[in-house]
């Protein structure tokens, strides 16, 4: 894992900028069949952060709302002009979480997948490592995270579970 932080990236034209002042929590390779179909791609890699730990540096990507697997959407930010998508959140823990597409960070190579999901519906001619942690479906937290990242989580988890408890109060 890169350790030279803060890290920085942004969409192609450059107006939407932003900077991870720390290491993510955990980065992604998600194999499913709605991550194909939403890049275009045969994954995607996304690096899981607190959104108080992404700092916008330009203008204010616009989100758009898109189907999920769950039912409960996910919403994407996207540059308002070129239309790269820069970060995502998931209706898990809403705003509060970012995870941020690797690819459009100044140097995607500083973080590479810790671990491999959803490879059940992986294609088949991708291939990867003998060493390389991956799991059919999801995993257990506990035993994929390093601890210092599960410490930030559990941090963070009075909040996610007052946005959740939100989500679930009749307006009125």
């Amino acid at each position: 894992m890169y350790s030279a932080y803060p890290i920085e990236g942004g969409c192609d034209c450059g107006k939407v900028r932003y900077r991870m002042l720390t290491a993510p929590l955990i980065v992604h390779c998600c194999h499913c069949r709605w991550c194909q179909r939403e890049t275009g791609a045969s994954f995607a890699l996304n690096a899981m952060i607190e959104a108080d730990r992404v700092v916008n540096l330009g203008d204010e990507p616009e989100v758009i709302v898109t189907p999920s697997n769950s039912g409960a959407g996910q919403r994407i930010a996207r540059c308002p002009r070129c239309k790269v998508a820069v970060w995502s959140h998931y209706a898990g823990s809403g705003h509060l979480t970012r995870f941020v597409r690797v690819g459009t960070l100044d140097n995607p190579d500083a973080l590479p997948p810790d671990v491999h999901i959803f490879t059940a519906s992986k294609q088949p001619w991708v291939t990867l490592a003998d060493n390389a942690q991956s799991y059919a479906e999801y995993y257990e937290r506990k035993a994929v995270w390093r601890q210092s990242s599960i410490d930030r989580f559990e941090a963070l988890r009075p909040q996610i579970e007052a946005y959740r408890a939100s989500l679930q109060e009749p307006k009125i």
